[in-house]
């Protein structure tokens, strides 16, 4: 196929709605290993800032058993889990959300915005990125559910927030200021082609919380987040795992228009429809074979990749996201199941739309 769309192009073309020359393949940043082949691979990047604490790199020894982020969280990891921290069970830093601001602070690590060298640092972050190739892309600040989550426990913050909601918003209202004059300045520093957003508030089968919840709660805080986007014209990617279709309506006015790992106990063809292209599926890949993964054939992999695009790309919005993360002890078979479906996206999925 000939094509003159640069991966960026052509993934910017499927958030104005318009039809895409091949189906581009997005990795979260190049989580899987590269599969050798040129074009469509990566079509964004994101523009990483150090100016707040997250969690260490990983060591000589590996990566770290435990660390505490710069709300004061205690977090853990393991080998279940891929060593992705969690909040430490039973050890949660708020038991009351009346009184949240005792117990959320500004983190001391934070300096005052303009002590930062936004020029500089916005120079660094773009400094590997072919901003001819990839379309860059920036977000900043918690999600309201994982935020609460992680201070309180599920438990606790879910009752939270249907108890007292107007409190959680007080919290949450505090949470987008804090981050908002940061924000704003490193996107007059960066010049990003996309704002980025996410939060985890559904599971597999379910939204955590009802409609009417999320509009009283967490839909206020994206609109904040989502503002400096839509002054500005740029789309919103929004990463939200689990079955949370209900919330598109709404997402939509957010200003996003990726939405990924866009799981499959969603109905994503009727998502798809719905929005007649203005939303972009990144993602419907569930890959879960009968048989033990050590014994997946090369042929069985392609072909399951094969009929995801063949489902979900006809007409155009949609981006493939997928892979097998393996656990920790199997990384070489992981390795290996990835390269045969990346390279199977580069291979057919950059012909699709020439069949």
């Amino acid at each position: 196929m000939a094509t003159t769309l640069t991966p960026k192009e052509n993934w910017l073309r499927l958030g104005r709605g318009e039809m895409p020359d091949y189906v581009p393949c997005y990795t979260m940043g190049g989580a899987w290993p590269p599969s050798g082949t040129k074009t469509l691979r990566d079509p964004t990047r994101g523009a990483m800032l150090p100016i707040f604490f997250r969690r260490p790199e990983p060591g000589a020894s590996g990566p770290p058993a435990s660390f505490t982020n710069m709300w004061g969280v205690p977090f853990v990891t393991n080998a279940e889990t891929n060593f992705a921290g969690l909040p430490e069970p039973d050890n949660f830093i708020l038991d009351d959300i009346t009184k949240w601001d005792t117990i959320v602070k500004r983190p001391e690590i934070a300096m005052d915005p303009d002590e930062y060298d936004w020029e500089a640092l916005a120079k660094a972050a773009l400094e590997p990125i072919d901003r001819e190739q990839q379309a860059v892309s920036f977000g900043m600040g918690d999600g309201p559910f994982g935020f609460i989550t992680s201070l309180m426990g599920f438990t606790e913050g879910l009752i939270a927030l249907v108890e007292e909601p107007e409190i959680c918003c007080e919290m949450f209202d505090w949470l987008q200021k804090f981050y908002e004059p940061y924000r704003k300045r490193a996107i007059e520093a960066i010049k990003p082609d996309i704002y980025s957003m996410g939060d985890d508030n559904a599971s597999k089968y379910a939204p955590f919380v009802s409609l009417e919840t999320f509009r009283k709660t967490l839909l206020p805080t994206y609109m904040n987040y989502g503002a400096e986007a839509r002054d500005r014209n740029l789309p919103v990617h929004f990463h939200d795992c689990g079955k949370c279709e209900i919330y598109m309506d709404d997402y939509f006015e957010v200003g996003v228009r990726y939405w990924d790992p866009a799981q499959v106990t969603n109905d994503l063809l009727a998502v798809k429809a719905k929005f007649n292209n203005r939303l972009v599926i990144v993602g419907g890949f569930d890959f879960v074979p009968d048989i033990n993964y050590n014994q997946v054939s090369e042929e069985y992999v392609r072909e399951f990749t094969r009929g995801v695009i063949d489902k979900l790309a006809p007409g155009g919005a949609y981006a493939f996201l997928g892979g097998y993360l393996g656990r920790s002890d199997e990384m070489d078979i992981a390795a290996q199941i990835n390269t045969w479906i990346t390279t199977e996206v580069d291979t057919y999925g950059f012909e699709f739309y020439n069949k």
